[in-house]
């Protein structure tokens, strides 16, 4: 993974923010290589829910987080992350240091299974009420699927309306490559 990949780049941000007993939220588990990053982040003594809609993506993630990490406080969610506010504790809310999204498909599997606009945004909207200040969520956006560049194209504008007292919010892409290069939006509550 090159420097200037927007993968490295999101868990750089996140591994700025997290420190040992945090609270975090893997919103697009997949294949599981970011619930064990932040799993290891937040260490013994933090908390980190998963979710996805595929529970195929559920049982690799598990079984990477259980073959790398001795210990660990995952809570496994077979669902949308459109309904995190549902699932997570009402003492998360204004408490979670990172947030991160990957949307699209789950490599190796059915490229049909994807997120979604509306799941997205609705996940996003309650994702600023669980980020405390100080805390990011990460967005990173694969655009080559059906419906995808409508998903993009939705939070672009979700964030740009954001408001500027409450939160900052970068974009970062690739301006000189072709076949749809996935970007990166980051926000981050004041």
């Amino acid at each position: 993974m090159g420097l200037a990949s927007v993968l490295h780049f999101a868990r750089q941000i996140i591994e700025a923010r997290i420190k040992p007993g945090d609270l975090a939220v893997d919103a697009t588990v997949g294949q599981g290589h970011d619930t064990l990053e932040l799993a290891q982040l937040v260490g013994e003594d933090g908390k980190v829910f998963g979710f996805d809609i595929q529970e195929a993506a559920i049982s690799i993630a598990r079984d990477l987080v259980h073959a790398k990490l001795s210990h660990h406080t995952i809570t496994w969610v077979h669902g949308s992350h459109e309904f995190m506010l549902d699932i997570i504790p009402v003492e998360w809310l204004d408490q979670v240091s990172a947030i991160m999204f990957n949307l699209g498909y789950l490599p190796g599997y059915d490229h049909k299974i994807t997120t979604n606009l509306q799941s997205t945004i609705a996940g996003l909207n309650s994702a600023t009420l669980l980020l405390k200040a100080g805390g990011v969520i990460t967005i990173v956006a694969y655009t080559g699927h059906e419906g995808a560049q409508e998903e993009a194209d939705a939070v672009v504008n979700w964030a740009a309306a954001l408001p500027q007292k409450q939160f900052n919010v970068l974009s970062y892409r690739f301006i000189n490559q072709a076949n749809y290069p996935p970007f990166l939006i980051v926000v981050e509550k004041k």
